[in-house]
């Protein structure tokens, strides 16, 4: 930038240097008055384009720095930087605050009647260009569009929760095959129906030096995994005995499976429900209501969706309502853990486990756990920060705005979990647990379930209530059928992995990741195994 004075002092241009071309812009010209200028006024002219220059300088930089280096005059700088120095905003700011306007008008408005909407954005921009809509129109077509994407999407979640409902209650094909072949050789075959155990290691089954595992289960496939995978982790075991209970229907199967299939130095016993000669209608007169009563039966058996508001309802609480109501949950094969005091009256300490279970390590250190007088040794479930699994307490179970359950419960009382427990029956038999777990029964029965909705845990978390003595988390491993992102070092060094939820390992529906750690107890080279399909995936 220079400053040029005319040889009559007349007139005081100002340069700017032009990068472009090398020469220089014709910034700022003053005249001065023909009359006689005098030193004093020229020092103050002088004086002032002093103050003047830097400012100019600085607007002449930001010209350049926007690319607007052909800008040569006061005029096109105005025009540049004006509105940004008055605090105005462009035609673009301006168009934004008024499409937002336009926005939120349609979300106050009802969606017009007979609105045709496109099936896709692309369509949504070809009738905008053919039929010059407004932007109010567009407004409310683009809501109108994911309205109705929002509902299919919702649907199909929903349907997708009903068939996941659907596969995890039914009996695969393989499974229902195995048992019915098994069935079949125990009538034909006199090696499958041999007793079990044998007559010599008959007193080995009351045998309190022993380690005595509790399954209870129809799943002929489950139950061989269950016992496979405890021998083979265990460092004794020849200690090893099982009681394998089942239903009626399933005996005959079961008992061939474990009569060709030996786990050898372990002890199986199989026995039917039918073979208790505690287990009568006078001993479990509530359980036998809970299977036979018309609303109940109809509650887990019936139409899922007749009845729910499915606008008001949640993915997720559609999901946990169809859990609790699982089938499974009015068996009395289900219900039987209650009664482990009765029906073996000789032990005093057993280690009860589902049949979604896989054992990875040596149990036996479960039975020199010190359960302090406590009755049910067990992980608690509310010591984790996952939603669905290890973030349990009293208020996920229970129904509190009932009356009875506000006024004996604390909503924050911390659950436990079955699966895998420690039960000191000698301590067990000195409470009342299957009275009060029967009474809690009866009275959700008499207000129509309203008090819970989930099977057997509720009643047994009441009934139990005091009587629990809290085991280290690494010896059970929850959540493998409900939790896709369940973490594979986690389950590497638990001594149990249980997969309770909806995706069992043996339904196509189980995980993918997860199913090597139950599949690889599965003995697929058996004849039963492999004429029935159970193929290894």
């Amino acid at each position: 930038m220079q400053l040029h004075f005319s040889p009559s002092m007349r007139s005081i241009t100002i340069l700017s240097s032009n990068s472009n071309n090398g020469g220089f812009i014709d910034l700022m010209k003053i005249k001065v008055a023909a009359r006689h200028l005098s030193y004093r006024t020229l020092f103050h002219t002088i004086l002032i384009l002093a103050f003047l220059l830097p400012f100019v300088f600085i607007l002449t930089a930001l010209v350049t720095l926007e690319g607007v280096d052909k800008c040569s005059s006061f005029d096109c700088l105005g025009r540049r930087l004006g509105p940004r120095l008055l605090g105005r905003v462009d035609d673009s700011e301006r168009l934004v605050k008024d499409f937002y306007k336009v926005l939120n008008q349609v979300d106050t408005e009802e969606i017009p009647d007979g609105l045709k909407l496109p099936d896709s954005f692309s369509e949504l921009v070809s009738e905008m260009k053919n039929n010059q809509y407004d932007a109010k129109t567009f407004g409310f077509m683009l809501r109108a569009m994911m309205e109705k994407f929002e509902r299919e999407i919702r649907e199909s979640k929903f349907a997708e929760l009903m068939n996941k409902h659907f596969a995890a209650s039914s009996i695969p094909k393989g499974i229902h095959c195995l048992s019915l072949r098994l069935t079949d050789e125990y009538s034909s075959n006199a090696h499958a129906r041999r007793q079990l155990p044998s007559p010599e290691l008959l007193p080995l089954l009351s045998d309190n030096s022993y380690h005595h595992f509790i399954l209870s289960t129809d799943n002929i496939l489950a139950a061989s995994v269950v016992v496979t995978s405890a021998v083979q982790s265990s460092l004794k075991p020849e200690k090893i005995v099982f009681h394998v209970i089942t239903d009626k229907k399933t005996y005959a199967g079961m008992h061939s499976w474990f009569a060709l299939n030996p786990v050898s130095p372990a002890i199986v016993e199989v026995k039917g429900i039918h073979q208790f000669d505690w287990l009568t209608r006078e001993n479990v007169p509530v359980l036998e209501a809970v299977e036979n009563h018309d609303g109940i039966r109809n509650y887990y058996h019936g139409n899922h969706v007749a009845g729910a508001n499915l606008s008001d309802t949640t993915p997720r609480t559609f999901a946990s309502k169809l859990q609790a109501r699982s089938p499974k949950y009015i068996s009395l094969l289900n219900h039987l853990r209650i009664y482990i005091p009765e029906l073996f009256p000789h032990l005093d300490k057993v280690v009860f486990l589902d049949d979604d279970i896989v054992i990875q390590r040596d149990l036996s250190p479960l039975w020199e756990i010190d359960l302090g007088g406590k009755v049910n040794g067990a992980v608690e479930t509310c010591r984790g920060e996952d939603e669905w699994v290890m973030s349990k307490r009293f208020r996920n179970y229970f129904n509190f705005s009932h009356p009875l359950i506000a006024k004996h419960l604390d909503p924050e009382e911390c659950a436990w979990a079955y699966g895998m427990n420690i039960f000191d029956l000698r301590a067990w038999r000195k409470t009342n647990i299957r009275e009060t777990y029967h009474s809690w029964l009866k009275e959700n029965l008499k207000s129509n379930l309203t008090m819970w909705k989930l099977g057997t845990l509720p009643p047994a978390l009441i009934a139990f209530k005091g009587h629990v003595h809290p085991i280290d988390p690494s010896w059970h491993l929850l959540g493998l059928g409900y939790q896709n992102k369940t973490s594979i070092e986690s389950v590497k060094k638990a001594a149990v992995i249980h997969y309770n939820g909806q995706s069992k390992p043996w339904l196509q529906i189980g995980f993918e990741h997860l199913r090597p750690f139950w599949a690889k107890y599965v003995n697929y080279s058996n004849d039963f195994v492999r004429n029935c399909h159970i193929l290894e995936t």
